[in-house]
């Protein structure tokens, strides 16, 4: 896999348990408000995390970079991906277009990002999310952005035939302040927030985690700066052939967590998709053909 399709925090979440005590105080430092705490020299770097200018040249080696100056022009260069609107998307992957037909380059991609996806995504980790969302003591809240508040919708929609306590988070965040009034210390909030982030995804992401809201987030490959509340975060690949990022691979994501808790707390959902049968027969929602 080409360096570049790795991004330093999976790295560093690849490599962190071979870290020092000092590096894993540094790479902390460096995750805290990424990728700009990356950018300044190292100097500045090392004086923040308390540690030796050597100790940050050593770690950059150990993630696998040739020297500091190298893992920084990485950062920099995840830096300017995260803020590219969809004309600078569009004409970088137009100049770079190979000549084949888009059905193939856009199926190429996907397939790349969902295997470079499951390559860094915890099996634990991913079974500690099920566990939380099938959790009935606990109610569950989700939300999106502009884009993403599809994907919080499709997600809200399946949880709720599932199970009691789910509630979807209108698009309009001035109503945010009254979902997060019902929220409680243990309850957990589903969050959606690929590039371009949003300020008001980090703003209730920073709220709900001072209530002691877990909060689990669905993000890119670079993570949105509301992972810095977030107890638990699935990073999926999103560049494409296009001046859209895709939501492939994290809709991929969403049905499997969707069937991990179905196959989770079948009982219940049994239970509550035959009493929903009875009400749709009951509107005649569905065609019948016999």
């Amino acid at each position: 896999m080409p360096a570049h399709d790795i991004t330093v925090a999976q790295r560093i979440q690849d490599g962190f348990d071979a870290l020092t005590r000092a590096e894993r105080q540094l790479v902390n430092i460096i995750l805290e408000n990424y990728p700009v705490s990356g950018m300044g020299s190292i100097t500045v770097l090392a004086e923040n995390a308390d540690v030796s200018t050597p100790t940050v040249a050593r770690m950059a080696r150990k993630l696998g970079f040739g020297g500091f100056p190298e893992m920084q022009a990485q950062l920099r260069s995840e830096l300017e991906a995260t803020i590219s609107d969809p004309l600078t998307k569009h004409d970088k992957w137009a100049a770079d277009a190979p000549d084949t037909h888009i059905l193939n380059q856009f199926a190429d991609n996907v397939i790349d990002n969902l295997r470079n996806t499951l390559k860094h995504l915890n099996a634990g980790k991913f079974d500690e999310i099920v566990e939380m969302l099938s959790d009935p003591e606990h109610t569950v809240a989700v939300v999106g952005g502009r884009l993403s508040h599809s994907l919080a919708s499709y997600f809200f929609t399946h949880m709720q035939m599932m199970r009691d306590g789910v509630t979807l988070i209108e698009r309009n965040s001035s109503s945010w302040p009254h979902y997060l009034l019902s929220l409680k210390a243990g309850d957990v909030l589903v969050m959606f927030d690929m590039r371009r982030y949003e300020q008001d995804i980090l703003r209730f992401a920073e709220m709900a985690q001072a209530r002691g809201v877990r909060i689990i987030l669905f993000t890119d490959q670079w993570g949105s700066p509301a992972g810095k509340f977030a107890k638990h975060q699935i990073h999926s690949r999103i560049e494409v052939p296009s001046a859209w990022d895709s939501s492939v691979v994290t809709m991929f994501i969403l049905e499997a967590v969707i069937a991990a808790v179905q196959n989770e707390t079948w009982d219940e959902t049994n239970k509550r998709m035959k009493e929903l049968e009875a009400l749709f027969e009951k509107t005649k929602l569905f065609k019948k053909f016999v």
